[in-house]
Order: C-alpha cells, then sequence, then structure tokens
C-alpha cells in the first residue's frame, strides 16, 4: 500500500520521527522552539555586525541540553540522537550559537570529561552545566590546522605549576571563556598534554594570556574566535588533565564531537530547504509560482533527497557510538558527507532565490556563509576523507 504523502511531511520525508524516543521529540521541540521565538527574530542584526548574543547563549542553559550526553555532574546525559537534534534545531536558527554550545558544551566539556580525573570533573563540570563557567578549547594554531598533531605550543613543569608559551588560533569563546581546555607539547617527553587555564578570581586572565578578537569573517559572524598568545603562563600543576597525555587522547575528543558537526550541517540545509521552499511558492514569474517549473520541482526533490541522506546517516552513527561501535572513519565519513551535502543545499536554496538569496532577510545567505565555515573547521573535507581512507585501505596517507 502506497501511502498519501503530502507537504505536511516537511524535511522529514522518511518519518525518522517514528525512530524517535518521546524524550527525543521533546528536546528537539523544545530547542526548535526557542529558535523560533528568540533566535532568527533577531540573529540577522547580530550576524551583519558581528556581535555575539550573549544574552542568547547564555539562554541556552535552560533548555536542558548543555552537556549533552555526559551523565551525572548536573548534565542531562541525554541520548546522542537528542544531542543531535539539539544541534540541528539551533543551527537550524543560527550556526553561530551552536557553535558557541559545540566549543562548550562539546570541545569544553567534553575534554574534561574523557580526559579528566573523577576530582577534575566534579570541579568543573557542575559549574560549566550551569553555565556559570563558560569553556573554551585551544588546539588549533596559526601554523597548524589540518596537522594539528604537530602543534608548536609548549608546555613545561616547573615545581607545582606548569608553564605555557605559544599561540593558538581560531579558538572560539577564547576571549571571554572561564575555563579553556589548551592542548600544548611537554618539552620533557615531547607528548602532547592537555591543561586548563582558569581565570583569576577577579575575572582576570592569568598574567601572560593575550586574546583577540578575529574579525572579517565571512561566515559564522555571531561568534567570537580568538587569536591567542601565551607567555609563560603558569596553571597549577592540578589542571593538567590526568588522562590527556599524548595526541591520541585529544583525537578520542575530537572523534567524539565530529559528529555533532554532521547533526548541525543538516540545521543549515533544512533551513535554507524550507526557505527556498516556501519562496518558490510565493514567487511569481512568467504568470505563476516558480515552484510550479519543472527545473525548480527538480532542484527541491534534490535537495530534500540529500536532506533524508543526511539525517538517516547520523541517526545511524549516533546509535553506533552509543554502542561503542563507531570508529573515527565512520564519523569522519559522516562529517565529509553532511557539510558536501549541506553546502551543496543552501548553494542551491540561494539559486532559486535569485538576487533576493543574498540578502540576510531572506536567511539563505547567512547558512550558505555558515556553511563554509562548517565545511572546514573540525578538519577539512580533504582530511576526513584521508582519515576515512586510512580505515579502509590500511595505508596512512597523512605522511
Amino acid at each position: 500500500m502506497i501511502a498519501d504523502v503530502t507537504a505536511s511531511l516537511g524535511t522529514d520525508y522518511y518519518l525518522m520521527d517514528e525512530l524517535l524516543t518521546d524524550e527525543e521529540r521533546e528536546v528537539r521541540d523544545r530547542v526548535r522552539d526557542f529558535a523560533d521565538r528568540e533566535v532568527i527574530p533577531v540573529i540577522n542584526e547580530f550576524w551583519q555586525k558581528e556581535e555575539m548574543p550573549l544574552e542568547l547563549f547564555y539562554k541556552i542553559g535552560d533548555l536542558g541540553i548543555v552537556g549533552g550526553s555526559i551523565e551525572g555532574y548536573g548534565c542531562p546525559g541525554l541520548s546522542l540522537v537528542a544531542t543531535g537534534l539539539s544541534a540541528v534545531e539551533l543551527s537550524r536558527g543560527d550556526g553561530s550559537l551552536n557553535t558557541l554550545l559545540g566549543v562548550h558544551s562539546g570541545l569544553g566539556m567534553g575534554s574534561i570529561y574523557i580526559c579528566g580525573s573523577e576530582e577534575q570533573r566534579q570541579r568543573w563540570l557542575p559549574a560549566m552545566a550551569r553555565m556559570e563557567k563558560i569553556g573554551a578549547f585551544g588546539l588549533t594554531e596559526a601554523k597548524h590546522g589540518s596537522d594539528s598533531v604537530m602543534l608548536e605550543t609548549t608546555c613545561r613543569r616547573d615545581g607545582d605549576e606548569y608553564v605555557i608559551n605559544g599561540e593558538k588560533r581560531w579558538i572560539g569563546a577564547g576571549t571571554f571563556a572561564d575555563v579553556v581546555v589548551v592542548w600544548a607539547r611537554d618539552v620533557e617527553d615531547m607528548q602532547v598534554k592537555g591543561l586548563v587555564v582558569e581565570k583569576n578570581e577577579d575575572g582576570s586572565y592569568p598574567e601572560g594570556y593575550e586574546a583577540t578578537p578575529i574579525k572579517g569573517k565571512m561566515g559564522k559572524r555571531a561568534v567570537w574566535q580568538a587569536d591567542i598568545k601565551f607567555t609563560d603562563v603558569r596553571v597549577p600543576a592540578e589542571n593538567k588533565l590526568e588522562n590527556a597525555n599524548s595526541f591520541k587522547d585529544t583525537s578520542k575528543v575530537l572523534t567524539a564531537t565530529r559528529a555533532g558537526v554532521a547533526w548541525e550541517a543538516i540545521g543549515h540545509a533544512i533551513a535554507s530547504y524550507e526557505a527556498a521552499l516556501q519562496y518558490a511558492q510565493q514567487r511569481v514569474q512568467f504568470g505563476k509560482p516558480i515552484a510550479g517549473f519543472q527545473l525548480i520541482q527538480n532542484k527541491l526533490a534534490n535537495m530534500l533527497a540529500e536532506i533524508t541522506n543526511m539525517q538517516l546517516m547520523v541517526y545511524r552513527l549516533s546509535k553506533l557510538q552509543e554502542q561503542g561501535k563507531m570508529t573515527g572513519g565512520m564519523a569522519s565519513l559522516a562529517k565529509m558527507n553532511n557539510a558536501k551535502k549541506a553546502k551543496q543545499v543552501c548553494s542551491d536554496a540561494r539559486d532559486i532565490m535569485g538576487g533576493n538569496g543574498v540578502l540576510l532577510e531572506y536567511q539563505v545567505a547567512r547558512h550558505l556563509s555558515d556553511m563554509e565555515i562548517v565545511y572546514t573547521y573540525e578538519g577539512t573535507d580533504t582530511v576526513q576523507s584521508l582519515i576515512v581512507g586510512r580505515e579502509i585501505t590500511g595505508v596512512n596517507a597523512f605522511a
């Protein structure tokens, strides 16, 4: 029997909603309402001015999603699917806000949860879950992005302290975060270590910590990312994450959070597809709505196919991750696939809208620009393909 499929299916064309638990639907709807009510009506102004909507960011703390799938420590212990759906809905509203949450909740809190001792988890995670302390993640450097394993920032043990020297780049929230996880090479054993740099009680950073916002970005303009310079920055030895002793430990964090980027891409694609569909139904050319032209319908159908492809891939990936079966290559395949497809969906939406597609008021231009960033961060398309290639061939093509 063939169902009577109608436009009411929207972007859930394969009825993925039926696969979700009640909790997952509730989380999705809660974040969706926040995006529709609080974010979308105001975000364009922040994006255009390169201003960060901090008031909106702190409101995310009331949504019960900070800390994602982490259990205990005041975190919600959500399923990975629920965490992914929250990323979809938040990025459908605005990618900058989702990036901020990903940095704080995924990379910052994730580093402490995965690599920290029980005492360190208890010390930092509860306050971060309440968003009383904001986290950042300092890995990328000006000379080392894709080859971050070669990072040059150093640390050395000096009595009861570690001393950090070097520079980091593209560090989200690096200008205001309270807890900054910094990855540095120990000059004693040359292994990469994770250290937590904290603000002082008066709200200042330790001496030698200098952060400057990066301006002039074409996308993710409503999140501040920083260049950070460390000049003999001292942190207590107890702030060295107990289980962060090599780049393999850094990679554990990156692999765990990479799926979140694949989920985020869907939000940008959905926002752009929905805007293009509505526009096509209302825009009249040559005497009828452009939705009635074959080329437009073909484009919309292909956009929906890509969105459906992305949804099913990350749903399965999250299930594999929950079962402990996800490999690094699996995570990279999803990020590579979804970033590429979402970028194309956003581009097709802008094309359907013609000249109006470049205007912020039509929403798509912002998502298309933001997808350029998603396409690059947490590993470029090329790097993701090489991670997958290494798994399927057994040959390392990086070096």
